[in-house]
């Protein structure tokens, strides 16, 4: 990316009263930052914060073992090299250290030696710099843009649109209007002169646009000119002071946030010298993206929307936020987050239909990925359409772990949904019973949410309308919780959700509200939680264990009374016969962000006397054999009776076990496996005739548990049977793979050959 000297840059932000844009650090008592290249944040100028204050260290005595401190500071695993001389460019402001001397094993710059703060005989022109290793250090969580951005009271904070159309006010969210700036506590609009598409772009991403699009200046500057003129307006009095004013604002168009492009509050003479001369407030239009449309709006082009689907995001708790998975190959993987930051997250962002990043993640935050790691050290400039037009690394050339999965947060528009729904009478701020507003005969109204129907889809949409992240509880009766008093009608009922809903008024409900049991006890509540448990299927294990077997009726009473037998068996002359099943072995792995546990506590568990287990959930998991237009020919089920830590990775302890009737679930990052050989590990399929099929396996089948992604809970392989061998191949997550994606036989690795 483009940058100008930081000299200059920093004589720019400056007139912010603020420091120069940066990296700064998780770990570590004193601030350190690098300001240097976007691209590279692993290296730069090194700069500390003293005192309020950042300046730089001068390159007396500073060697490899300094620079290491320094970056293992900085949240990366080690130093490659330092610079000395200003190679980055000369800072501003103290020089606070000299002669720092360290051992190499200090957490922080701080505890080394040294003259002591700002006790230097240096220049500017022997600032030191350093590089680091582009691999961040597990401590090391995320790059936001409020770290660059300087103390709270002394930067631009906010930016937002004021509508000056009539038909822009009744428009949500607003796309459209003059550009207003919080400045210091105080709002502020943009003077037009010099404004670019490229500032608008910049003000678009902040406001949760993807892109921006031109304004009719001439038509604006109508309108200007008319309240100018207009003795009623306070408009012009008010256009007089430079306090109404932001300068001048010059953006390349790929900064996450306003504050890091070069911005003039005032002109350089400053109060001699008008603000504004001549000119008038700044206006934007931006295009919202497609989740963010009315309606009515014309659907994005068929191309388009093929690309955006080449990237998404998971297991995040709030809509613009999650793990980054991209399409390669046509198979789901992850980025690695060696050299990730706003400006690759921001590229991510926009693809998706958001707006610039406002967090770019690191180490897994939002929970680790399956499967292969395809990129590694990205490397966007900002005007990237996609993320594959960016340089990068495949992520098996430099040891990524899915430990560096990166994740981002963006920016979207406010939908004003969130003012639409509250909690009330809960213990906690995350549950209670729910309350929402919709408009009756035309006029806002407060009022319950009737329970029937009501799950787990549908506790999730509001959860995330509430800003609570996840469900974990869907409450048809909250008798035990006291609404407000104005709000105890009932103005919603039938309600059906999807789960891609921003909100509960956008999902399907009853035209006049019909609630058969009334209000009161019977009202919609929920409980939410900002993180989830995610299960995921092994495929490949299922594939490489399945074979038949044919089982003597003798050894399947057990089985029969609990229902893992088809129908016919129960026409059979007991104990004589056989039954024929497909048997294989499953591993479910928690990839989420807390423990997966049964809904019920012990004392609600069922006793299964022929078995003697408990079963903490009654149907874990469905097993179905389908035909290939989708049709089910025989079909299967397992209880979850236990629930545990089959195997975990080395250094995370078991937590769940089932003997001695011990807790269930599944800790994260631990596998639950499902041996072939035990019961009702199968689907009956004693009447299924030779053919292709489908073979589908449901984990959490009837969304009994919250989890951070539903998508990924089937698993389905292509199946061929002719009588007397099954074949599996093909096996793969639900979304493994773009919709309707199916690899031939000649890409599969192998086939199974299992005979009875």
């Amino acid at each position: 990316m483009p940058w100008s000297s930081p000299a200059t840059f920093s004589l720019f932000l400056l007139l912010l009263g603020q420091p120069p844009p940066s990296r700064p650090q998780s770990l570590g008592t004193t601030k350190l930052r690098l300001v240097g290249p976007e691209s590279k944040p692993e290296e730069g100028r090194l700069e500390v914060l003293h005192q309020g204050q950042w300046g730089t260290v001068c390159d007396d005595s500073f060697a490899l073992q300094e620079a290491t401190v320094a970056c293992r500071q900085l949240g990366f695993e080690a130093a490659l090299t330092w610079a000395h001389s200003a190679k980055y460019g000369q800072g501003e402001g103290p020089i606070w250290l000299d002669n720092v001397r360290c051992v190499g094993t200090e957490s922080s710059l701080d505890q080394c030696g040294s003259n002591g703060w700002g006790v230097s005989d240096c220049s500017h022109s022997e600032d030191v710099g350093v590089i680091c290793h582009p691999r961040r250090h597990r401590g090391y969580l995320s790059e936001t843009v409020s770290n660059a951005l300087g103390p709270q009271g002394r930067r631009l904070e906010e930016v937002r649109l004021k509508p000056i159309l009539a038909s822009a006010k009744k428009h949500s969210p607003v796309t459209e209007g003059a550009v207003e700036v919080k400045y210091e506590g105080h709002w502020r609009q943009v003077c037009d002169q010099g404004w670019t598409m490229n500032n608008s772009r910049v003000v678009c991403g902040m406001l949760g646009f993807p892109s921006e699009v031109p304004v009719d200046s001439h038509y604006y500057r109508k309108v200007w000119d008319l309240k100018m003129r207009d003795p009623k307006s306070r408009l012009k009095s008010l256009t007089n002071k430079n306090s109404f004013w932001i300068h001048q604002v010059t953006c390349l168009g790929t900064e996450p946030h306003m504050a890091k492009c070069q911005v003039q509050v005032a002109p350089v003479r400053g109060k001699l010298q008008p603000a504004c001369p001549g000119g008038m407030h700044a206006v934007v239009s931006c295009v919202a993206g497609p989740r963010f449309r009315p309606p009515k709006t014309k659907p994005q082009r068929k191309g388009s929307r093929a690309e955006e689907l080449r990237v998404r995001l998971r297991s995040g708790a709030q809509v613009g936020e999650g793990r980054v998975e991209v399409l390669v190959n046509r198979q789901w993987g992850t980025v690695c987050d060696h050299r990730w930051n706003l400006i690759s997250a921001s590229v991510v962002c926009r693809q998706l239909g958001f707006g610039s990043a406002r967090e770019a993640l690191f180490g897994a935050r939002l929970g680790q990925g399956l499967g292969p790691i395809h990129l590694s050290e990205v490397r966007c400039r900002g005007y990237e359409r996609t993320l594959s037009d960016c340089p990068a690394l495949e992520g098996s050339q430099n040891g990524c772990q899915h430990e560096n999965d990166a994740a981002v947060r963006c920016n979207v528009p406010n939908m004003g949904f969130q003012n639409q729904v509250r909690l009330a009478g809960g213990r906690i701020p995350e549950e209670g019973l729910l309350e929402v507003q919709v408009e009756v005969n035309g006029v806002p109204r407060w009022g319950s949410v009737c329970s029937e129907n009501w799950g787990l889809t549908e506790a999730m949409v509001a959860c995330r309308q509430l800003g609570l992240g996840f469900a974990i509880h869907a409450h048809k009766e909250t008798w035990y919780w006291s609404g407000m008093p104005r709000a105890q009608e009932v103005v919603m009922s039938g309600v059906r959700c999807s789960g891609t809903e921003l909100a509960l008024q956008q999902c399907q409900r009853h035209g006049p509200v019909h609630c058969s049991h009334g209000s009161g006890r019977f009202l919609a509540g929920v409980s939410c939680m900002d993180s989830a448990p995610d299960l995921v299927m092994n495929a490949q294990l299922v594939q490489e264990t399945a074979y038949l077997e044919d089982r003597p009726l003798s050894q399947l009473y057990c089985a029969h009374e609990e229902n893992c037998l088809s129908k016919s068996a129960d026409h059979m002359d007991w104990p004589y016969g056989y039954r024929r099943l497909l048997r294989f072995s499953t591993q479910i792995y928690n990839l989420g962000r807390t423990d997966f546990r049964p809904k019920t506590g012990r004392e609600s568990w069922v006793w299964h006397q022929c078995h003697r287990h408990y079963h903490s959930i009654e149907v874990f998991t469905h097993y179905d054999l389908l035909t290939l237009n989708g049709s089910k020919v025989a079909e299967g089920h397992k209880a979850s009776f236990c629930l545990e830590d089959t195997n975990c990775p080395t250094g995370l302890q078991r937590r769940y076990a089932c003997a001695n009737f011990g807790e269930q679930g599944v800790t994260v990052g631990c596998w639950d496996t499902y041996r072939h050989d035990i019961d009702c590990q199968w689907v009956d399929i004693t009447d299924v005739g030779p053919g292709n099929y489908i073979f589908q396996v449901i984990v959490n089948p009837h969304y009994e548990v919250a989890e951070s992604d539903f998508s990924n809970n089937m698993m389905q392989c292509r199946c061929k049977y002719d009588g007397h061998r099954v074949w599996l191949h093909n096996c793969h997550t639900g979304n493994s793979y773009p919709a309707k994606a199916e690899l031939s036989l000649e890409q599969e690795q192998r086939l199974r050959n299992n005979l009875i």
